[in-house]
């Protein structure tokens, strides 16, 4: 029995969220990759590390704005 080892890829949706999503799958609407692949975990570590904002990109502008 051989256990798959599923890579991962960060997505980022056009709010600058960010998830996980499994590389070899198409992301669904109104996300795309960012370029990084690996385990979840390195992925989680990634996303961690960069969004640190957990705001949505729109009301980050409206009170930018405001």
């Amino acid at each position: 029995m051989s256990t798959a080892v599923t890579i991962w890829a960060v997505v980022v949706n056009d709010e600058e969220q960010r998830s996980v999503w499994p590389a070899d799958s198409e992301p669904p609407a109104g996300w795309r990759t960012l370029g990084f692949t690996g385990s979840r975990e390195e992925c989680l570590t990634r996303i961690a590390a960069e969004w640190t904002d957990l705001r949505p990109a729109s009301l980050r502008r409206r009170m930018s704005a405001a």
